[in-house]
Order: C-alpha cells, then structure tokens, then sequence
C-alpha cells in the first residue's frame, strides 16, 4: 500500500446486533485486566479512549481500575474475557476482536445480594489532545437536528447514540434501546470529554441480571510521518551491564525449569537472590551459624544460598535482599497480609545489633560455604513494608548502622539506597542520600518499576545517582504488581509492548547499571507452558522471553548515550563505548509501520544488525542496515521492538 497519503478509518461503538461487515483487517481491542479497554489498534495505530464501569452513590463513584477490585483475565481466541466486582455486583465483561477495527463487547452485571446505587454506567474518557479541535452530537430520540455543537460542551438528553468528531478521529455510539446519555468535560481533571451511558438506575435485587452488548470500530488518520532520530555519542554516560534478574525461589515445582532455561538462553548481567532471614535466625540467642554447621541449616535457606551460589560461579554479581525478618527482630507479631491497610513491621530498636549481627553472620556464612558475597544488601521494599517498614529516617540509620557493623566484621557488602516499591516514592532515600555520614556505606541505588512511569519522576532516580556518583539498579523491573493474580495477560502483545517500552525509557532517562527482571522464575515466568499458571503446553519462549533476549543481547560494557526523536509513538535508547566504536540502539515503536531515519553516527560505523520482536517475529535478524555520512534509514514495523547493533 502506498505511504504518500494517510490511512483513514472511523472509530464507532454501537449497542445493535452486529451486522456482518467485509474482513478486511482485525481489530485489536487494548484491554486492561480489570476490564477498562484503552483502545483500537487498526494497522498499528493506537485510537485512544478508555472505558471504565462506574457505580454511583451520591457524589461518590467507584470505577473499574487496576488495583482497585480483583479481577480475572483470559483469553480465548479473539475474546478477552474479565470477570470482576464492585461490592456484591459481579461483572463480566467479554471484549471479542472482529474485523476492520471493529470490536464487540458484551457486560454482564448480576447482584449477588440486594445492591443499592443511583446509577450503573458504562463510560468513556476520550483525549482531549484527539479530540480538542472536534465537535460532538447526541442522536436520535432527543436529536431534533444533526447539527453538531461544539466540543466539550455538556450536553444531556435521550438518544439512541451518540458521535464524537475531530480532524483526525471519529467516534461514534449507538445502543439498541434509547438511553439516557451524559456528556461531560468539567468533571474531568484533564478535561477529557467523558461520556456516561447509563446501565441501570436506583439498585438491583438479588440474583438480578442484565446485559449490554455494544460494538466498537476504530477508524481514523493512520500516522506513518517520518522519525527523525538523532542522537549524541560524544558524551558517554553511565554504563549498562546488561539485562538481570530475580531469582527469589518460591515454587520448587516449577521455578528450577525456567531458571535452567533463562540462564542458558540469556546473557544476565546483575541478579538478586532472597536472605530467608526468619528460617536462618528464628530465635535471637541461638546462634545460626552453630546451627547451620550443626546441620540444621533450613532447607529455605540451604536453597537460597545454592542460588546464590550458582550465580555467582557464573561470574553475576547479586543482591542480597530480606523480605520476611524473624519475630524477635521487629514490633509486634510478623504481618503476612496489611493490617488495617498498614503492610509490614517495624525494627525493633532494642534488637539492632542483633539484627546487624544476623545479616553478616548469613553473609559470611555464604562466603565461607557456598563461596559467594552479595555486592549488595537491602530490605525489600521498606519504604512500603514488604516486609520490614521503616521510615526515611530510619532507612539512614540502618545504613550507617549494618553498613558500619560489616565494615568492622570483614563484610564487604555495601547497603543498597531505597529498593523502593515504586518510582514515586523517591523522597524515601533524601535523609540518607544528603547524610556524608551515610555516604561510605551506600555501594547502589535501587526502585521497583511497577508504578511512576512518568519522565519526571524516573529522572529524579538518574538525578539521585549522578548526585551520589554510584550505580542505579532497576531492582525489580515489570509494569504490573498484581499480574500474578491474571497470569494470561503475560501472554498479550500488550503487556509485552508496554514492558519493553518501558525498559526503553529506563535506559535512556534513568541509564541503569542494570534492569533486574522480575522474576527469571516460574513467578511472572517469561515462559509459557511446562504446566506453570495451569498451562500445561510444552515450555517455550513467549513475546517478553524474547524481547528480554533481545535486551540482554547489548554488548557488555557499553555506556548511556543521548538521543532524541521529533514524533511520539517512538521511544529509543541509545548505548555506546567510543574507544571500542561498540554501539547498541533499543527502538520501541507504539504506532504504526514507518520510516526511520537515525543521524549522528561516528564515522566508524559503517553498517547495522537489526532485529525485530513483534507478536509474530523472535527476535529475528534482518538485512543489514547501510550507515552513510553518519546516517541509516530503514523501515520500523508496527508494535515492534527493534534494535540495532553495530557490525
């Protein structure tokens, strides 16, 4: 097909029976887990909007949203199926690709008790950088004209369906049965046009149910415009080893295949293993290294330092974290589960030198033994109590504190900043970060990238460690805390889409030392089959087992460059070693299929290896791309994660 002119189709949700229409390309409908759907890709393209099923009491809503309810996801064939609740309400939602950019989706709400509500609604949040310069119109019933109004006025009434118009995007809605319809931008804190249909008004019964079916077909300006690249490799920035991973062992059954099978197929560069800490010292005044040579040394713990072991004879270096501490080493009774909306236990202060002791006697104990020493030590994730919780202040006291206590006992172990829950809580590490007496001890720094995806809160990271002059370590890398509870999302183009391209941004903002996958076990496996999850197909590689290969095939050694694009949908990293004219680019495009043109490199480089991952392409080689006056031009598929590798 020609890429003169742009493609254009419409975008049309209608509550009719469907009719059959010419299969001319799928559709493919981005849902969330949790049931909200962020959209249509059609040839590539993204069209945006998402959906959300609110219950109203009063002025408060509750909303389908991640992390909000306990939803389930599965697919089977061309559905995407999620089972969710609000309260004692039950949902069911079915999200069925069909043709053209057309989708079919089918609500089922039923009360399992007596369920008292204003109103149910299905909404829609549109973009308003879609649809600013657009105009909108309910219809039928309350359509007396066909006039449009103008975009972002509210508007109320009875209609039969509903359009929404702008120069690059068509929505349209239709409902079988006239509906009472709401369109509203104020109540929005972006200014999103919303649109509210409404499902169900003042309650339900016990055992009711109803049921909504509705199509959805996207259609609008296929953006295939020219990328221009740029990027800067004058400058070397920190380095990145390399892909790691997690190798925290929690299912005997499954985890030793997928371990076996990532360590033999991928080159990991950092790692981080599990300190069982209240197997190997459950009571204060018994000494576990007595124990340990006595024989009775855990068989978690015996397990844990066999992994260390194991990687360390690889020549990956790891961290040591703690998760689960023993009783005599906090406050209260050790919290499995968040009590009263609190997780984890505090330090006990007046076991302290106990809690130091313990730690380095586990170190040296790996050392003596097993041959291995972490490079670093940390409570994972204490900034939240998972499980140790400690604040800031006591974060910079703990550091000075085991960090003095190793250094005196022959531990060469330094303490890791933060390994924090999440990007967004980075004022955890400031008392420590600005402590000179703190400073000796601290050998890394680390979050966990489940959550603050935004570019201003990634750079606070780089900033902390260009501030300390240390590496930055992505301790636990992935984009969603709560995917083990609907595995078969690992499994869709758009987890390992959003994934990767998220890693993409880490290295260019952030430029980790390393990004530590979460996890190279059976736990978020990167592997489908070999009975993990349920799924009982032989054991292979899926889309982020091979996005992850691709990764972790950069060269060893190689440091953060600049580089930079002049369209969205693109986000592009940039690694390089000037002394060795070694260079590596990581390219994951979001939209559709177009030309790239990349300019700024050295005069060395002659000529690119380029490989590709996309839903139906492992990690594939194509032909060599030609590099003239410091430029290469080639072509990017769709959704694809691409890298190019100097020859």
């Amino acid at each position: 097909m020609s890429n003169k002119k742009c493609r254009f189709s419409c975008l049309i949700i209608t509550l009719v029976a469907i009719i059959a229409f010419v299969n001319e390309a799928s559709a493919q409908a981005e849902v969330e887990p949790w049931g909200n759907i962020t959209g249509i890709r059609h040839k590539g393209q993204l069209f945006e909007f998402e959906s959300s099923i609110k219950v109203q009491r009063g002025d408060n809503f509750v909303s389908t949203a991640k992390e909000r309810q306990r939803p389930h996801y599965k697919r089977n064939g061309d559905e995407q199926i999620v089972t969710t609740s609000i309260d004692s309400l039950f949902i069911k939602e079915v999200v069925e690709d069909q043709s053209a950019g057309k989708i079919k989706v089918t609500v089922t709400l039923n009360a399992h008790t007596d369920y008292k509500f204003d109103a149910i609604y299905f909404c829609m949040q549109l973009p308003n950088t879609d649809y600013s310069d657009g105009k909108q119109r309910l219809k039928g019933v309350s359509d007396t004209s066909k006039n449009y109004l103008p975009a972002g006025q509210n508007y109320d009434g009875t209609a039969t369906g509903a359009q929404f118009k702008s120069s690059t995007r068509h929505l349209m809605i239709g409902f079988d049965e006239p509906e009472t319809v709401r369109i509203r931008k104020d109540i929005s804190n972006t200014g999103d046009p919303q649109l509210y249909v409404t499902m169900q008004l003042n309650g339900l019964n016990k055992g009711d149910t109803l049921q909504k079916t509705f199509t959805i077909k996207a259609c609008g300006k296929i953006d295939r415009t020219t990328i221009n690249l740029a990027v800067n490799t004058s400058l070397q920035g920190r380095p990145f080893e390399g892909l790691g991973g997690n190798f925290r062992l929690q299912n005997a059954k499954f985890d030793p295949e997928v371990i076996d099978y990532c360590l033999q197929n991928l080159r990991v560069a950092f790692t981080r293993v599990e300190m069982p800490w209240r197997f190997w010292q459950p009571v204060q005044n018994v000494d576990p290294t007595a124990a340990a040579n006595a024989g009775k040394l855990h068989p978690a713990v015996k397990n844990a330092m066999q992994m260390a072991h194991r990687l360390d004879s690889l020549g990956i270096p790891f961290i040591l974290s703690a998760w689960f501490p023993p009783n005599w080493a906090i406050v209260g009774k050790l919290n499995f589960r968040p009590v009263n909306g609190v997780w984890g236990n505090p330090l006990n202060k007046d076991s302290l030198n106990a809690t130091y002791k313990s730690i380095a006697d586990y170190i040296l104990y790996l050392k003596s033994k097993y041959g291995a020493e972490p490079k670093y030590f940390s409570f994972n994730e204490s900034d939240l109590g998972i499980n140790v919780r400690i604040s800031p202040q006591e974060h910079d006291d703990f550091i000075k504190g085991c960090g003095a206590y190793f250094a005196s006992h022959g531990v060469s172990t330094k303490m890791l900043l933060g390994d924090n829950s999440d990007a967004t809580t980075y004022h955890f590490i400031d008392i420590a970060m600005n402590d000179p007496e703190a400073r000796p001890y601290i050998g890394a720094i680390s979050f966990h990238s489940w959550r603050g995806f935004e570019s201003a809160t990634l750079q606070h990271w780089a900033d902390a460690a260009t501030k300390l002059n240390v590496p930055l370590l992505v301790g636990e890398g992935s984009i969603d805390a709560a995917a083990y509870s609907y595995p078969d999302i690992f499994q869709e183009q758009t987890y390992a889409l959003k994934e990767i391209n998220l890693y993409t941004r880490l290295l260019a903002i952030c430029q980790p030392l390393s990004i530590l996958q979460w996890q190279l076990t059976s736990d978020y496996s990167p592997l489908i089959g070999g009975g993990i999850f349920g799924n009982n197909e032989p054991l292979h590689p899926g889309q982020r087992f091979w996005n992850l290969k691709q990764l972790a095939s950069t060269p060893k050694g190689l440091f953060a460059m600049t580089i930079t694009a002049d369209r969205p949908n693109i986000s592009a990293a940039a690694l390089g070693d000037n002394s060795r004219s070694v260079y590596a680019f990581h390219l994951v495009n979001t939209g559709a299929k177009r030309k790239i043109v990349l300019t700024g490199l050295p005069d060395g480089v002659k000529e690119l290896r380029v490989f590709t991952t996309t839903k139906t392409r492992n990690m594939e080689e194509g032909s060599p791309i030609g590099v003239k006056d410091g430029k290469a031009k080639f072509k990017i598929d769709a959704t694809s994660y691409t890298s190019l590798m100097s020859q």
